[in-house]
Order: structure tokens, then C-alpha cells, then sequence
């Protein structure tokens, strides 16, 4: 049973006891006016008011009124405990007789009867049966329990009637209204405006000032009555500083992102549009307004194929399908693409999942990087064809030794395609192929070493003799950035720098 059946359990019984306590044991006044205690032989429960105080009162009555003996209670507080069985009083006490019927039992009658200054009230009840007996004490000990239940539950509850008056409340609220610092507890301290045809009703609202600090933030629900409504206000305060933390935190990434220049599209659980840079609208060309209005995911794609900023499909069903497969691959972090547009254009989009099932695309101009790799492509290989067109073999080893390149003189005089191969190629390798093909030389160490030295150095040459008889000539190079060409060519048609001048130059 939820906190609202047992709160309305417990009012239900509790009327019932109300009922019940004057069934059982009912009162009557004696001829001389005293009140005595009552018999059970159907006497009725009487009260007697002097002045609008209550003065007199038989032990059942008090029992109703929930008063003790030496309490003398005012006419308001008597209506407040009568009104619930017998509906609404007369906000003085009557100068006439009047005679009430309790709303659920018709035979049931509270009778009014003026006597010069004082009223004299009396309750009138059919008998009581030995199934309605037992049925009272067990509503008893279950009034208890939710008089419990409802005493320590952690959050404030109150009833109101048709005019938005408090009518019952529990100590929750009372610490509540201690809280917002109203004495009157007849007032909620929220204003609750549920529409007519409402059954239930939400509202969020707070208590304290915010410019100390202090402000308290609560929900309310509201569960519409025949006679009013039931309310429980529930601290947020937790839900709200997050949803502050939130709201900042997403500032704070904003501004970082307006600087970028990659442009940032992130879309929620339901493929709508949450964040985006100034970026995205620079690179795309949608309007600020359009991005705004947080279209949905497909809605965004389709006005970029409408400003033709991206590839264009050749048919728009093929279209559809082929950009599920995009967000798809993009829920499970497998998206990347260049986009080649119309426009000359090159933009890189990259697909990224999202925290709480979301999808952050990104969007890259990588037009300049595109022409640039580009234009070293063509310069590698026109530097390519170049050396394939000498008749001289020619390898350049980098800094580290490491074979960078070679002709097609080289792969021709030394076998193999180095550059074909996985595995570098370094000098070492290189120099022993090239000295086991040769006659012996002392040249294979300095060789190495120059390679691989990055002192300043000058270039030499020598000349070697291959094992079928063909007489070479050796050229070593240096190249800028700590590079090496090493060159083999026939005859030297112009002498060089001999290896005993280029030993005695680098000494």
C-alpha cells in the first residue's frame, strides 16, 4: 500500500472511529441539567455551549471532540470537529433549532437547540450491532498504524479543500511552513493552480530566498478529491543542482567549442539537435535559426544535401538508407568519412557515440591539408620519375640510415624493390649486399659510418669492382636534413674527390 492509499485508508478510518466512539458509548443529561456518564441503551452524546465555549460535555462527547476535561473549546474548533460527518455549520452558534443528518448514516442526527445564552447540542444514533463492535476495533488498530505511517513519513502531506484551505496536515508540513516562516498553517506555502479537469497535477516550486542562498526546492503532486485535493511535496534540491551543474557545465563546453574550428553537431537519445558551435554554421552554411529550432537528426542531413554540402546521391530513396547506415555506424563509433563536395571542398566527418545514447557528429575543412598532401604526392612523384630516368643507380638513406627511395637503375643493378618490401632496408643491409657482390674493398666502414654521422660532412667517392668484372664508381653525397645519396655509376667521366683527399678532409 502507497503513502496516498494509506493517507486516505486513514481518514476513512478515522471517520469511522469518530463514528464509532459515540456508538458505543453514548451519554445523556439528567433533568437537573447535569451532564452524566451514558448508558448503553442508544442515550444520545450531549454538549452544552455558553457564549461560544464549550462548558459542559458528557465523557463520549469529549472523546469526539478529542478534548479533555478542564479544555474549553471555542465554537470553531467544535465546528471543525463536527463538519466532517455532518457537513457544514453555521459559523456562529444557531439562535433556532437545527437538526443534521451525518452525511453517510441519515440516522445518525446531531440536533442544535438554542436555551436563552447557551446551545445545547446532542447526538442521536441507532443501535450498535456486534459486527459493527468488531469492526470498529479493527479500524481502530488500522488508524493506528496509519496514524503512524502517515506521523513519520519523510516528506510534507496536506489536504485542502475547494477553496485551496489546509484542512489536515501532518508534522512534515508543519516544519515545512516552519521553514518558509508562516505561523498560519491554514495556508500552503505553495501556490498550487491545478486546472479544472485535472486528476493529477505537478508543480515545482521553492521556498527561501535565493540571493542568501537559501533557497529549498520542492515537487509537488496533487491528487484531485471529491472535497478538495491531497498534496506531497518532495525535496528536489538534488535534481535541481544537478540540472545547474548541467546547465553550466554545457555553457562552459559551449564556449570552449565556439573557438574551435571543427564544427560540432550533438543530437540526444530522440535525434535532436542539443549543441552546436559557431563552427557549424560557418562550414555548412545553415542558418543559426534552422540549428536553433533543434531539428532531428534526418532533418538536419536533409536541408546539407539541400545546400549541397554534401555528396550528392544519385537517388533519395538510396539516400535514406545509406544515412541510417551512417547514424547506425555512428552509434557504435565506426564512422568516418571524407566528403569530396561540389564546391571543390573536401570536409572530413567523423561519427561519435554519445553518453545516454546520443550522437556527436564532427565536421572538418581538411581542403587545404587534401591539396597540400595533394601536391607532395605529385612532387614525390615526379622526383620519382626523375631519378628513374637517370641511367646512374641511385639510393638515399635517411638520417637514421633507413632507405628512403631508389631508381629503377638500383632495383636493376641490385636486384629486389626495396620499396616494395614491409621491412626497412638500412644501410647495413644495403652495404653488405652491396659487398658481397664486389670485390674486396675497405671503403664498407667509412661508408656506414658517413651515413649515419651527423657531423658536417663532405662527399666522396671511390671505385669498386663488381664479381663479373663491371668496374663502378662510387658516389657518396650529403643531402639536406642528414640525408644520403649513394650512387653507382660506370666510368667516372669527371674525377672526383678521391677516398684518401676525403679521409684526409674529414680528419
Amino acid at each position: 500500500m502507497d503513502l496516498a492509499h494509506a493517507l486516505a485508508a486513514g481518514i476513512g478510518a478515522g471517520g469511522a472511529a469518530l463514528v464509532g466512539g459515540y456508538l458505543l458509548q453514548r451519554t445523556r443529561r439528567t433533568g437537573t441539567g447535569a451532564v452524566v456518564a451514558a448508558r448503553s441503551d442508544g442515550d444520545p452524546a450531549e454538549m452544552r455551549v455558553t457564549d461560544g465555549i464549550l462548558t459542559e460535555a458528557t465523557p463520549q462527547a469529549r472523546r469526539l471532540l478529542d478534548c479533555g476535561l478542564d479544555e474549553r473549546l471555542g465554537w470553531r474548533d467544535i465546528r471543525a470537529a463536527l463538519e466532517p460527518s455532518f457537513g457544514p455549520l453555521p459559523d456562529a452558534p444557531p439562535r433556532s433549532p437545527v437538526i443534521l443528518q451525518a452525511q453517510d448514516d441519515p440516522q445518525t442526527l446531531l440536533r442544535l437547540t438554542p436555551e436563552n445564552a447557551e446551545l445545547r447540542m446532542s447526538i442521536t444514533t441507532p443501535p450498535t450491532g456486534g459486527g459493527d463492535l468488531l469492526r470498529y476495533r479493527a479500524n481502530q488498530r488500522e488508524l493506528a498504524q496509519l496514524r503512524r505511517v502517515v506521523a513519520r513519513a519523510p516528506m510534507p502531506i496536506w489536504q485542502t479543500d475547494a477553496d485551496r484551505r489546509v484542512v489536515w496536515s501532518n508534522a512534515g508540513f508543519a516544519d515545512l511552513c516552519a521553514q518558509a516562516g508562516l505561523p498560519d498553517h491554514s495556508v500552503p506555502p505553495f501556490a498550487i493552480m491545478p486546472d479544472i479537469g485535472e486528476e493529477y497535477h505537478v508543480t515545482r516550486s521553492s521556498i527561501g530566498s535565493r540571493a542568501e542562498n537559501a533557497q529549498a526546492w520542492f515537487e509537488v503532486q496533487s491528487y484531485r478529491l471529491p472535497d478538495g485535493w491531497l498534496h506531497y511535496a518532495q525535496s528536489i534540491d538534488a535534481v535541481i543542482h544537478a540540472e545547474i551543474a548541467q546547465r553550466n557545465f554545457l555553457q562552459t563546453l559551449t564556449r570552449i567549442f565556439a573557438h574551435l574550428p571543427i564544427a560540432l553537431a550533438v543530437f540526444d537519445r530522440d535525434r535532436r539537435l542539443v549543441l552546436f558551435n559557431p563552427a557549424l554554421v560557418d562550414l555548412t552554411g545553415l542558418a543559426a535559426d534552422f540549428l536553433s529550432a533543434r531539428p532531428n537528426l534526418l532533418s538536419f542531413f536533409d536541408m546539407l544535401r539541400e545546400k549541397r554540402m554534401m555528396p550528392e546521391p544519385k537517388d533519395y530513396g538510396g539516400w535514406r538508407d545509406k544515412l541510417r547506415d551512417v547514424i547506425a555506424a555512428a552509434s557504435s563509433d565506426h564512422y568516418i568519412e571524407t566528403w569530396n563536395l561540389a564546391s571543390g571542398l573536401t570536409y572530413r566527418v567523423t561519427g561519435r557515440p554519445h553518453p545516454d545514447g546520443g550522437i556527436a557528429f564532427l565536421f572538418e575543412d581538411i581542403t587545404a591539408e587534401i591539396s597540400l598532401t595533394r601536391r607532395f604526392r605529385q612532387e614525390i612523384e615526379v622526383t620519382q620519375a626523375v631519378l628513374d630516368s637517370l641511367d646512374d643507380a641511385v639510393a638515399v638513406f635517411s638520417q637514421l640510415g633507413v632507405l628512403g627511395f631508389c631508381n629503377a637503375a638500383y632495383r636493376e643493378m641490385w636486384g629486389g624493390d626495396p620499396d616494395g618490401s614491409l621491412a626497412d632496408t638500412d644501410i647495413a643491409d644495403a652495404s653488405r649486399l652491396w659487398q658481397a657482390e664486389c670485390d674486396p674493398s675497405p671503403i664498407w666502414p667509412d661508408l656506414r659510418d658517413f651515413v649515419l654521422t651527423q657531423r658536417d660532412r663532405a662527399g666522396w667517392d671511390a671505385e669498386l669492382t663488381r664479381q663479373n668484372g663491371q668496374t663502378l664508381t662510387l658516389r657518396i653525397e650529403p643531402l639536406v636534413g642528414g640525408s644520403t645519396m649513394v650512387r653507382f655509376s660506370g666510368p667516372v667521366a669527371q674525377p672526383g674527390v678521391s677516398m684518401t683527399e676525403s679521409r684526409q678532409a674529414r680528419a
